[in-house]
C-alpha cells in the first residue's frame, strides 16, 4: 500500500505512522504488512533478522487496529512495527544472544524496554541479529548500502533492518560503541541515553557499569518519542527526575547553543577524509547566527579511557561467562580471547579501573557544565569491506564509559557513497537539551530532518 505522499507504507517515519494510524488513515496490519514485504524482499541477502514471527506481530497489529475502531485509547507508538535485538527478552519469541547455547529459548517475559513498548502500542515485528553475547564476534548480516561491507556490531541487525526500512525503529545496547558505531555505518540516527535512564531489566547483562540501552531512528523526532516512551518517570527516580524537570538545565533560554569541537581520543586513528568531513562540517556549524562553536582539547585523562574501558570489559565478561569458558560451549575465539585477559586483571586492578572510570565522569561532568554538547566523529570513517573487518578505533566508548548520551547524526559519505556520521555528546542527564539541540539543527537544515534510502532499497512500486 501506498500512503498519502506516494511512498510505501514502510517508508513512513514512526511518528507519521503512528499519527496515520490514529486518524484512521491506515491500519496497523497494512503498515506492518509493507514492513514485512521489504524484509522478505531484502533480508535473505542483509540478513538483519534472527527471528520473525507473522502470526505474532500481525495478531498485535490486528488488535492495535481494533483498539482504533473502539475509540479506546492509543499509546505514542499506535501500531509502529520495532525491531528487537535479541538480547532483550520477549515472552513470545525466542531470546538466544547471537549464540547457539540459547537457540529457541523463549524466556516467556518481556524485558522492561518491551514491555514499554507494547505499553506505547508498538507491535513487536521480530527479534533482529547481534553478536555473540553482543560482544565482538560479527553477526552475518550485511550494510544495506553495499552488503559486502560491515554494518557494525553488535546491534547490527537493529540499524540494518531500520536503514533498510524493514521498520521505522528498533532497540539496540551500547557497551562501547554498538548503537553509535551501526548507525554511523548504515546512515541513520542512533541514540545512546544517559547510563542507567532506561531500565535494564530482562536484557543481557555483560559489563555493569556500562550495558546502556539505545535505539535507531530514520529521523529525530522519533528519537525524542522513544526516548520519552522509554525512559524512568516520577519520583521514584530522584536524580534522574531532577534533572529533565529543571527547565534551565534542558534549554539554552536565550543565549546561543554552545557547541565544543573536539577532536578527541583516537582522531588519529581516523581516514583522513573524515578528519576533514568533521572539520568542514564544524565550520558550517559555526556559521550559523544562534551557535557558538569553540574547539577544545580534551584533558590527557581521556587518554587513559580505553586502556580503563578494556579493564572493566574484560575482567566483568570474564565473571558473567566462565561456565561458558569452562565448558568450552562458546563459539567465538574472540570470546575465549577476552575471558582469557580477563582472567588475568586482578581484582585490585578492575576495582581501581572504576574508581578511574568515576573520577573521569566526574571531570566529563564538570566539562560540560560549560558546553551544550561536544562535536566529533562517530567512527573515524566508512563501514570496511568485509563482514569480519576490525573497526578502527574511535572515541565512541569514552562517553559510553562517561555515563554521556550521544547521538549519530548521519552527515557524511565517502568517495564511494558509502555513510558515516559525527556524533555530537552531552552531559549525563541533560538528554531533552540533546534533543533540543537536534531539532534546532534540523530546523537551520545543517542535519536532515530524515534519512534518504539508498536507491537499491527505493524500489517501491508507486
Amino acid at each position: 500500500m501506498t500512503s498519502a505522499v506516494g511512498e510505501k507504507l514502510n517508508f513512513l517515519s514512526a511518528s507519521e505512522a503512528s499519527r496515520l494510524i490514529r486518524a484512521g488513515e491506515i491500519s496497523a496490519t497494512e503498515l506492518l504488512q509493507d514492513c514485512f514485504d521489504q524484509i522478505h524482499r531484502l533480508d535473505a541477502e542483509l540478513k538483519a533478522w534472527v527471528h520473525l514471527n507473522p502470526n505474532i506481530s500481525f495478531a498485535e497489529a490486528r488488535a492495535i487496529d481494533e483498539k482504533v475502531k473502539s475509540g479506546a485509547r492509543l499509546g505514542r507508538l499506535a501500531g509502529v512495527p520495532v525491531g528487537v535485538k535479541d538480547i532483550y527478552n520477549t515472552r513470545d519469541m525466542p531470546t538466544q544472544m547471537g549464540s547457539p547455547i540459547w537457540k529457541d529459548f523463549t524466556p516467556g517475559n518481556d524485558a522492561r524496554v518491551v514491555y514499554s513498548l507494547r505499553m506505547a502500542d508498538a507491535v513487536v515485528a521480530g527479534k533482529t541479529t547481534t553478536a555473540e553475547f553482543a560482544v565482538h564476534a560479527p553477526a552475518p548480516t550485511g550494510n544495506p548500502h553495499n552488503p559486502a561491507y560491515m554494518p557494525g556490531t553488535s546491534s547490527s541487525g537493529s540499524a540494518v533492518g531500520v536503514a533498510a526500512y524493514m521498520v521505522p525503529i528498533a532497540m539496540g545496547t551500547q557497551t562501547a560503541g554498538s548503537t553509535l558505531r551501526p548507525a554511523s555505518y548504515c546512515g541513520i540516527f542512533g541514540f545512546k541515553p544517559s547510563f542507567g535512564v532506561i531500565p535494564r531489566t530482562g536484557m543481557l547483562k555483560t559489563t555493569d557499569s556500562l550495558d546502556t540501552v539505545g535505539f535507531f531512528a530514520r529521523t529525530p523526532d522519533d528519537l525524542e518519542i522513544l526516548f520519552d516512551v522509554l525512559r524512568v518517570h516520577g519520583r521514584d527516580y530522584p536524580i534522574s527526575e531532577a534533572a529533565y524537570s529543571d527547565e534551565t538545565r534542558q534549554s539554552k533560554g536565550p543565549r546561543p547553543w554552545r557547541i565544543a569541537l573536539a577532536r578527541g581520543p583516537k582522531w588519529n586513528d581516523a581516514e583522513h577524509y573524515a578528519q576533514q568531513a568533521l572539520l568542514a562540517f564544524a565550520k558550517h556549524v559555526s556559521n550559523q547566527p544562534d551557535i557558538i562553536l569553540t574547539e577544545i582539547e580534551l584533558s590527557p585523562s581521556f587518554s587513559r579511557a580505553h586502556d580503563i574501558h578494556a579493564i572493566i570489559y574484560d575482567k566483568t565478561l570474564s565473571y558473567y561467562f566462565k561456565e561458558e569458558f569452562r565448558q568450552h560451549t562458546l563459539i567465538s575465539p574472540i570470546m575465549y580471547e577476552i575471558i582469557n585477559r580477563g582472567n588475568r586483571i586482578t581484582l585490585e586492578t578492575y576495582q581501581r579501573a572504576l574508581v578511574e572510570q568515576s573520577a573521569l565522569s566526574k571531570e566529563f561532568d564538570a566539562l560540560m557544565t560549560q558546553y551544550d554538547a561536544i562535536l566529533t566523529l562517530t567512527t573515524g570513517g566508512s563501514a570496511f569491506k568485509g563482514l569480519d573487518s576490525v573497526d578502527r578505533p574511535d572515541s565512541c566508548l569514552v562517553w559510553t564509559l562517561c555515563g554521556a548520551p550521544a547521538v549519530n547524526l548521519p552527515v557524511f559519505q565517502n568517495d564511494e557513497g558509502m555513510p558515516f556520521g559525527a556524533q555530537l555528546v552531552a552531559r549525563r542527564y541533560n538528554d531533552i537539551l540533546l534533543l533540543r539541540l537536534l531539532r534546532a539543527l534540523r530546523e537551520q537544515n545543517i542535519i536532515p530532518s530524515r534519512t534518504h534510502p539508498h536507491p537499491a532499497l527505493a524500489d517501491v512500486e508507486q
